[in-house]
């Protein structure tokens, strides 16, 4: 198909209108300003922001909570169970 530059600029502008206007995606956060996981059920290890919020909330390490995903996978009622029964450790 031919495109005239006319055709070709319009195109342009459209296109510069909608990347200016795009808006990022909000990360979740508590009433309290700290972030929450981006998904309930997993826990998604590259991402800090989910190593900090889970650690605080199973009571353990970040290293510790790295090997329980390392031994255990990501799903977190997986994780629960499994540091609850102390299923995991560093040694």
């Amino acid at each position: 198909m031919h495109q005239t530059a006319e055709n070709l600029e319009k195109r342009n502008d459209r296109m510069s209108d909608m990347i200016a206007t795009a808006e990022p995606i909000p990360h979740p956060e508590t009433e309290h300003g700290h972030k929450v996981p981006m998904d309930p059920n997993e826990i998604k290890p590259k991402i800090a922001s989910d190593i900090a919020y889970w650690a605080k909330e199973f009571h353990v390490s970040h290293d510790l909570l790295h090997e329980a995903i390392r031994t255990h996978g990501i799903h977190i009622p997986t994780l629960r169970a499994a540091l609850a029964k102390h299923e995991v450790n560093l040694t």
